[in-house]
């Protein structure tokens, strides 16, 4: 632990000698063509959005380059350009946070609420790689944070119920800010019954009940030098999983960090920013409210993270350029016992994350440059270390029955490099690109065991000699603007080298009853997968306006075999009507027929479906206080349907009727 300590210091240092010598400014500067999902300030959440107190994975859906695995009705799983998490990134201010739970039922998504959100930047492939190894993009969620511009205090309520599960939302708002002072403080608090599919359907052990606190303070010194820091806990309990054998009895977070912001008065850097952050999972899977199990396990699990960032942006001549040092230090733990039916045998233990410590350090070093007034190339790339070690003696052993010479510790270097093109002009923009990358195994592939998923009904066993997985990605976008219009067609392609995946061993026997058998993670020789999304929207008058998505995705294995978990085509449209202080909209949203699905990986076909929401809302202004009143209803048709992302084919929501309200002041 010393020697991660010194070399965290020793990283620092090297930062600070970086940005030793004078810059020059441009006025020009260059636009990233990232997608971001605007959320709001607390003050202003229940303006932007038809449903203001969704869930972070309801917000998150709006995007063409996510969807969400769904194993209930709570904390689903984000895939980025249909990657899931082992091939994706997912940070909360730039801090990495890892799962305690072997079967991901706690994204990092699931530790945040929309109250204390601000946006959620996207960015596809290696464009998200300033946070770490990544194939298939990143997500940073970006919390609120109030400025010295507005000061006094504010505060504000929210308040929500929704028919379908019985759900109630109570949350409040409290921020205070002077010239040099401000605390932003958050709580959030949701119950939810089971919920109901169409026709009336109820679908057990779908109830959840959470609560999340946020608050944020930074005092300014100097004019230029601010300190901040954060902390985040959340808690979410009785948590049910239809989807899954198992339910979730707690689910917990403290996410605290402490950040050091210097914008210098001379010319050398805009911004420089220091974060130090912790975080500390814990998540207990728990199935004594399933009836006739078959024989009783507990199985909890823990993740612990010290990390820090050392970012810097500055300007030389036409070069806009960031430099990002990043280190991580994580624990993961998670452990099986079994309790037999007959209290004469024995109990039965195993570490299924055998206390496995990560480390990792890289350096991300990106140019901007600015062409022309229309044009701008951009070049980034990446070095890192990932060092993982096996520190529990018998988790070692166990995976020694499969590998008798693996070593208790694997070192790995990760490379990463792209270039992007983007050209600007009398309203049309267009940007292409081309980018490598490479991860390490996760903790599940690499050191896994006997980890049962439900989906295809296998138990896995990790391996811990595979080797990098890498990533060539081309990307092209095309759009148009005007007042009144506008358009943009994005697509990617990936073709992955050493593509992760579990393949049956049929020498193997499963431990879990009923079991389909075991699969080994293996590497195939390479898989393909294509994305490709278009947007419109159209201001109609001045009081309507229409918009409109399409995506179609595309996955193959070198066999051309279907990949697992590959969106159909799927489809939005949405008319907007906004007179003064009254707002409504009405939307259409859906899949095509799943046809390119994959039996050898588990996967069934799903029908196609569509269904209709209708939202409307009115605001209230009296003396500076407001009070929005939004109120809809989701799935209007009581259409009863599950799609291909839905884990066992779970059904989705019936209709739904919600009540929003936010009163502040």
């Amino acid at each position: 632990m010393k020697k991660i300590i010194l070399l965290m210091v020793l990283q620092c240092l090297a930062t600070v000698s970086i940005y030793a010598q004078e810059q020059t400014k441009d006025t020009i500067t260059p636009k990233d063509l990232n997608e971001v999902i605007v959320i709001g300030k607390k003050a202003e959440l229940s303006q932007k959005q038809s449903k203001p107190l969704a869930t972070i994975d309801e917000y998150l859906q709006q995007s063409g380059k996510i969807e969400m695995i769904k194993r209930g009705s709570y904390a689903w799983e984000p895939m980025i350009n249909n990657m899931a998490t082992e091939r994706t990134l997912i940070t909360i201010d730039g801090m990495r946070i890892f799962g305690a739970c072997t079967d991901k039922m706690d994204p990092i998504t699931s530790y945040i609420e929309v109250s204390n959100l601000a946006e959620a930047t996207i960015k596809s492939g290696q464009q998200g790689a300033c946070h770490g190894a990544t194939i298939g993009g990143a997500i940073d969620l970006k919390r609120n944070r109030s400025n010295f511009a507005d000061l006094g205090w504010k505060a504000s309520v929210n308040t929500g119920y929704e028919t379908n599960n019985n759900q109630k939302i109570l949350g409040t708002a409290i921020n205070y800010v002077n010239k040099s002072f401000y605390i932003d403080t958050d709580f959030m608090y949701r119950d939810a019954d089971n919920y109901k599919a169409g026709n009336n359907q109820e679908v057990l052990f779908s109830q959840y009940r959470k609560f999340n606190i946020s608050t944020t303070s930074g005092f300014l010194f100097n004019k230029n030098k601010l300190i901040e820091g954060s902390i985040i806990y959340d808690k979410a309990t009785d948590v049910g999983y239809p989807a899954l054998p198992m339910d979730v009895s707690l689910a917990e977070a403290l996410i605290t960090s402490l950040k050091f912001e210097y914008a210098p008065k001379s010319a050398r850097i805009d911004k420089w920013e220091t974060k130090l952050y912790y975080n500390t999972i814990t998540h207990r899977m728990d199935d004594t409210k399933r009836p006739a199990v078959p024989i009783h396990m507990d199985m909890p699990g823990w993740s612990d993270t010290y990390g820090f960032y050392s970012k810097a942006k500055g300007v030389l001549d036409k070069h806009h350029f960031t430099a990002d040092l990043n280190s991580f230090y994580n624990r993961s733990i998670a452990e099986m016992t079994m309790y037999p039916t007959d209290p004469n045998e024995n109990l039965m233990f195993m570490f299924t994350w055998p206390d496995v410590r990560t480390f990792y350090g890289s350096l991300f070093l990106e140019d901007n440059i600015v062409l022309n007034t229309n044009s701008s190339l951009k070049f980034s790339g990446s070095l890192a270390n990932h060092f993982n070690k096996v520190a529990d003696q018998l988790g070692l052993e166990s995976l020694q029955i499969f590998y008798p010479t693996m070593k208790d510790s694997k070192s790995r270097i990760l490379k990463s490099i792209s270039s992007n093109y983007s050209y600007t002009k009398n309203g049309f923009v267009y940007g292409f690109g081309l980018a490598y990358g490479e991860r390490a195994p996760s903790v599940s592939e690499g050191y896994g065991f006997y980890l049962f998923n439900s989906f295809d009904r296998y138990d896995y066993i990790g391996n811990p000699g595979l080797k990098n997985e890498s990533s060539i990605e081309g990307n092209a976008s095309l759009g148009y603007a005007n007042k009144k219009f506008s358009a943009k067609l994005t697509s990617s392609y990936f073709h992955i080298s050493n593509y992760i995946i579990g393949k049956p061993d049929a020498t193997l026997i499963p431990m879990t009853i009923g079991g389909s058998g075991v699969k080994i993670y293996t590497a195939l020789e390479y898989a393909t997968i294509f994305n490709t999304d278009l947007n419109l929207e159209y201001q109609i008058n001045d009081r309507f306006k229409a918009k409109g998505q399409l995506v179609y995705n595309y996955g193959k294995d070198f066999e051309d075999k279907n990949l697992p978990f590959i969106s159909p085509l799927r489809y939005s449209a949405t008319l907007n009507y906004k007179k003064n202080q009254f707002s409504s909209e009405i939307m259409v949203q859906g899949n095509a027929t799943q046809t390119q699905y994959s039996p050898f990986y588990g996967e069934d076909r799903t029908p196609d479906y569509a269904i209709l929401n209708i939202a409307t809302s009115y605001l209230f202004v009296v003396d500076g206080s407001k009070l929005n009143v939004k109120a809809g209803i989701e799935n209007i048709l009581d259409t009863y349907y599950s799609t291909f992302s839905d884990w066992n084919s779970i059904p989705r929501k019936g209709r739904n009727f919600f009540l929003n309200v936010t009163f502040s002041y």
